[in-house]
């Protein structure tokens, strides 16, 4: 047995381990009906505190770095090539079509729904022949490292709940979302920093973003240790990382010491398990004040690094710099990377704010695939690229081929996006798929 998962079992009571394990009894009874209670091939051997001490199967990925665009990017205006559109421009979309879903209010009050196509030109790429719209010319260059899907669906329309759904599986908070899963059932490859970060980069166009929380990052019903653990995209990237001055690392190691007794004195009498992932928390804390600094030094990156990711890498916040930190993270045994950029719900102004969405991403996510793949971590890494849902073909508000792509709103039907897959290129056959997700 797991020296960890003896540790936890000790310190357990009997009531948390009947409430915990309520549904255990039937869990294994349907295991045993659906021949899935052993596994019948030889796993791969996971990490520190992982819930099993190796996978059923043989596992390909060891990393997750996932890029969330939040607000629903345009797959119309990005990789779902339709040019049948044009010939139905300013018609109304057909009954068939929507088949009396509902609307949001935003689009409610409208007397009809005119088609907008895309205004952007697209072109074919890479041996698999994907098309890929003018906005992304770096991607278009790296399309058989990709896998594409255009068969998601969702029933959000509103991003919140949408957002939940696409992290976690339900649309109503409470659930542990996907990241802090794999920290669950996969572990920690080092215990220096954490299994799960959460970096949200700033984009360069703000006109309309949309909230989120940590609320996306958290664990759920797991324990606490499990949830993501954000990094801020400036100054320090955890607060309080840094000893006061006048506090040397022995005086904060006796600190440290002694909350741990006193908390262990709460777990006597409380008996809450919480309580040692706060000791575990604050023991890793201690070990990042000395490998976080390390982490974050990326002025000694060599120069092809910023060659591959842009300028953009350079400054804090960006979504480049944030993409790099990603790498590094990985590269230091980081399981779970979770990066949000936002402002990609765009009701109106298509034209202007996503050429510059596009900019805010394109070289930086071929950069960082390049760069996995340089150094022979693409095999090992799974990139995902995704929003909550995609958009409409519909235009909110008035229509001209002036406006055309500049007024479509959200969809509540498809969904679309792109994930750079590991291990080695696609068959050169044309995809069937255009959009990919987790």
């Amino acid at each position: 047995m797991h020296p960890l998962f003896e540790n936890w079992v000790r310190l357990e009571t009997r009531r948390q381990f009947f409430a915990r394990g309520m549904s255990a009894v039937g869990a294994a009874a349907l295991a045993s009906l659906t021949g899935t209670a052993a596994p019948t091939v030889g796993g791969t051997k996971t990490g520190f505190g992982a819930a099993l001490p190796e996978t059923h199967f043989p596992a390909k990925a060891k990393n997750v770095i996932y890029l969330h665009m939040v607000g629903g990017p345009a797959q119309m205006d990005l990789y779902d090539y339709k040019p049948k559109m044009q010939d139905f421009y300013d018609k109304d979309l057909p009954d068939s079509v929507r088949q009396g879903q509902r609307l949001t209010t935003m689009t409610s009050g409208q007397s009809r729904f005119p088609i907008a196509p895309s205004k952007f030109k697209f072109a074919q790429h890479g041996k698999n022949g994907m098309w890929v719209s003018e906005l992304l010319p770096h991607t278009a260059k790296m399309v058989d490292d990709m896998t594409f899907i255009r068969s998601m669906h969702t029933e959000a329309i509103n991003h919140e709940p949408a957002i939940t759904y696409i992290q976690t599986g339900n649309q109503v908070t409470g659930r542990p979302c996907l990241g802090a899963w794999v920290s669950y059932g996969l572990g920690s490859l080092n215990q220096n920093l954490p299994t799960f970060v959460v970096l949200v980069a700033q984009p360069r166009n703000t006109e309309q973003v949309q909230a989120i929380s940590a609320r996306l990052w958290q664990a759920g019903y797991l324990s606490g240790e499990h949830a993501g653990v954000s990094f801020r995209s400036k100054g320090d990237p955890i607060l309080f990382i840094n000893n006061p001055p006048g506090v040397p690392a022995e005086v904060r190691r006796q600190t440290l010491d002694g909350l741990k007794k006193l908390n262990e004195m709460t777990f006597q009498q409380v008996g809450d398990p919480e309580t040692h992932t706060r000791i575990q928390q604050y023991e890793m804390a201690f070990r990042m004040q000395a490998s976080v600094p390390e982490l974050t030094d990326i002025a000694s990156e060599p120069a092809a690094t910023y060659k591959l990711y842009g300028d953009d890498a350079k400054k804090p916040g960006t979504f480049a710099n944030s993409v790099l930190m990603a790498r590094r993270l990985v590269q230091r045994g980081v399981r779970f990377v979770q990066i949000y950029i936002n402002n990609w719900d765009t009701h109106a102004n298509v034209a202007g704010r996503l050429p510059d969405q596009c900019k805010d991403v394109d070289q930086a996510c071929y950069g960082l695939v390049q760069d996995l793949k340089q150094k022979g971590m693409l095999d090992s890494t799974l990139v995902i690229w995704g929003g909550e849902f995609g958009r409409t073909i519909y235009s909110q508000g008035g229509l001209s081929k002036r406006t055309t792509a500049a007024t479509t709103t959200r969809a509540a039907s498809r969904c679309g996006w792109p994930v750079a897959a590991p291990g080695p290129a696609p068959s050169t056959a044309r995809p069937t798929t255009s959009a990919t997700t987790s």
